[in-house]
Order: structure tokens, then C-alpha cells, then sequence
């Protein structure tokens, strides 16, 4: 991917970030009062404002840092979503079980890391294109493997048998960049330091 640092957002600011998925729904209403809805978009994109985790002068101080080293919205880089970050729920721990991400057919050796919302037929698979490579576990048949990873994807060596179910456990980032290139700083009179708003959108990956 093209203008992507591969550095994480600093930690103490993130933690106060606001935000989560957004979708874009067409909506025709027709003569009889009915609807026809429909959305252009496979996927969701998450927004969040980082503004709310700045609380001191130190915090303002990386947030500079990291934005001038982007250089505003030009370089995309690592976030890590403070209520989703994790193949399981944010109460647990990931674990091999986790994410069902396909079933091997004999002769397939690369299964794409998905993360699973809701169940059945309405039940949405977001890709994940940024793992954190070192919380990674893969089973097959409920037995952990060895793997590799590539952009996302769990590469075997030998391809699992026909019909045998291949999951994984993960932590994971997202892929995003500020949304400004203004960042608008100021200290209270506590000498604390304050920014308004820390836009920051995701990014397609690929």
C-alpha cells in the first residue's frame, strides 16, 4: 500500500479517542411512499476523534510529533481501536477458536483473517489487513499450526484436508490517516494541553 507507515498512534492519546463504523445508505423514496434503499459500500469505514485522549502538555507534545511526521494527511499509518481491537469480545483473550476463516479444500494454502459481526446469513466479515503479527494463533481442527503471515492472509506450507475447519485468534489495527492537515492546539489555564479535534478516518487497504 502506497503512503503507509507502519507505526502504531501513540498509546496515552488513543485511549481517549471517540468514534467507530460508519456506512453510506442510498435512500430513493418512490411516489407510493415506499423505499428503495441501497449501499455502494462492501464494507464499512470507522471514523474516531483522538481530541478527547489529549490531557497534557505531553500528550500534546506526541500528537505533534506523530502529525508532522505524517505529514498532516499524507502518510496513512497503524491505529489501534480502543473497544475493538481483538477477534474476541474486549472482556477475553484471543484464542486459536476464535474466527472461523474457512474450510480447506486439499489444494488452498492462503485464508484471509476476517473478524465476524452478528451470525447467519446477515452476519458481516471485515477483513483484516493489519494483525499484530506476535498475538496471532491459528488452529485446524481445533489444533494449533504453524503459519506465516502475508498482508493479512495465514499462509500453510501444505494446504489443510478437505473439509477441515481453519480458525484464528488475533489482535489487530486499522489502517487510517488524519482527516486535517490543521492540527489546532491551545493550553488551558492549568497549563494542560488541549486540541479541539484529532480527526482520523480509515483508509482502504489494497
Amino acid at each position: 500500500m502506497s503512503a503507509f507507515h507502519d507505526v502504531l498512534f501513540p498509546l496515552s492519546v488513543r485511549l481517549g479517542a471517540r468514534g467507530g463504523p460508519e456506512r453510506l445508505t442510498e435512500i430513493v423514496e418512490l411516489a407510493s411512499g415506499h423505499e428503495e434503499r441501497n449501499s455502494p459500500w462492501a464494507h464499512s469505514r470507522r471514523r474516531w476523534d483522538a481530541g478527547p485522549g489529549v490531557r497534557s502538555r505531553d500528550d500534546l507534545a506526541l500528537l505533534t510529533a506523530f502529525f508532522e511526521a505524517r505529514r498532516g494527511r499524507l502518510h496513512a499509518f497503524r491505529f489501534r481501536d480502543p473497544a475493538d481491537h481483538a477477534s474476541c469480545l474486549p472482556s477475553g483473550t484471543p484464542f486459536a477458536g476464535d474466527q472461523l476463516l474457512g474450510l480447506g479444500d486439499g489444494v488452498r494454502t492462503r485464508f484471509a483473517l476476517l473478524k465476524r459481526y452478528g451470525t447467519g446469513e446477515s452476519a458481516y466479515q471485515r477483513p483484516i489487513h493489519l494483525p499484530v503479527a506476535e498475538n496471532v494463533l491459528v488452529a485446524v481442527n481445533g489444533s494449533t499450526v504453524a503459519f506465516t503471515l502475508d498482508d493479512g492472509e495465514i499462509v500453510f506450507d501444505a494446504p489443510p484436508a478437505d473439509g477441515a475447519a481453519v480458525t484464528a485468534g488475533f489482535h489487530f489495527d486499522v489502517p487510517v490517516r488524519f482527516d486535517t492537515d490543521r492540527l489546532e492546539v491551545s493550553l488551558d489555564h492549568f497549563g494542560a494541553g488541549l486540541a479541539a479535534s484529532v480527526p482520523l478516518v480509515e483508509v482502504r487497504w489494497g
